[in-house]
């Protein structure tokens, strides 16, 4: 008979039969601690489960074609495999200031620019929750007093969003390498109103819901919050039709289909596959997202550094 059925058989023995307290207790801790390991293991299998599926799409030979960026995903801090992406977009085109802004990144456990700012690059952070912002101030104590980390507790909106750049600390850093858009909503509002600080590469979230050719933009309203539905953002076809007009060029979605990435055109060259909206779209994957796990969950107190930024201290 297992752990389980023991206890309940105990529990409905009768009054006399009845194990003591303590003996009760000891039960009950080797059926919760069995549970976990069941719960841990049934975590490994669907995580090897999604594991297969990520390679077996991988495998298809338009991931292959010259180009494509989905291929070099994989995740370190970012929610699914943008870290690795943007890895490889700045090592065919370069970076200058390394420097980034990032708008929506929640706790700062799990976002598009933390391992960036790991590597030594600094930049700023915009976040709405209070909460989240606490919890930012605290695991990420050290970048933000060494200056290589701003953050601001605001809601980034169209009417704001030029202000909040040119009061920031990056005004006078130099050109932009990297913006992350991720505010579940007003994204396509907050670039098309963008005018200061127009960053190399953009990274903005898309709603993969509809494929194109389908143009389509959520209304704006500034006081907008997700409500955990499909009312969120634009389609891939309106961001990129947004972007052409702004100067720049989609160069590849994730395997998920959350994120698209974007290249200044001046710069995309012919480092990337040559497609439009249509070629280079990835539907909704979200099944895909357990499965870039990374180990283990960061920890409370996150402090860790590169020999850059060591040196860069060492030398202020």
């Amino acid at each position: 008979m297992s752990i389980l059925g023991r206890l309940l058989g105990s529990l409905a023995a009768p009054a006399e039969k009845k194990p003591d307290l303590a003996d009760l207790a000891k039960r009950i801790d080797a059926v919760e601690s069995r549970l976990g390991f069941m719960h841990q293991l049934a975590s490994y299998q669907y995580d090897m489960s999604v594991a297969g599926e990520w390679r077996a799409l991988l495998a298809q030979p338009r991931y292959g074609e010259p180009g494509r960026l989905e291929r070099f995903g994989h995740k370190v801090w970012s929610q699914n495999d943008e870290d690795g992406i943007l890895q490889e977009i700045f090592r065919r085109i370069g970076s200058t200031s390394r420097s980034f802004v990032e708008f929506g990144v929640s706790e700062g456990r799990e976002c598009n620019t933390l391992k960036l700012m790991v590597q030594g690059w600094r930049g700023l952070w915009m976040e709405m929750l209070a909460a989240h912002c606490e919890t930012i101030r605290r695991i990420h104590a050290g970048p933000i007093a060494e200056g290589r980390l701003e953050l601001l507790q605001t809601a980034v909106t169209a009417e704001n969003v030029n202000g909040l750049l040119s009061g920031s600390r990056l005004a006078t850093a130099g050109e932009l390498d990297l913006l992350s858009i991720d505010i579940d909503g007003n994204d396509y509002h907050v670039f098309d109103a963008l005018r200061t600080a127009l960053p190399r590469v953009l990274v903005i979230e898309y709603n993969s819901k509809f494929p194109p050719p389908m143009d389509v933009v959520q209304p704006y309203d500034p006081d907008y919050v997700w409500d955990g539905s499909d009312h969120s953002g634009a389609s891939l076809q309106a961001i990129a039709n947004l972007a052409a007009r702004r100067g720049y060029r989609l160069v590849g979605t994730n395997i998920s289909g959350v994120n698209a990435f974007f290249v200044r055109a001046d710069l995309a060259g012919d480092h990337f596959a040559v497609g439009d909206a249509a070629s280079l779209y990835n539907p909704s994957r979200i099944w895909l997202t357990p499965g870039f796990v990374a180990g283990f969950p960061a920890r409370e107190r996150f402090d860790y550094t590169s020999d850059a930024a060591l040196d860069a201290l060492k030398n202020k």
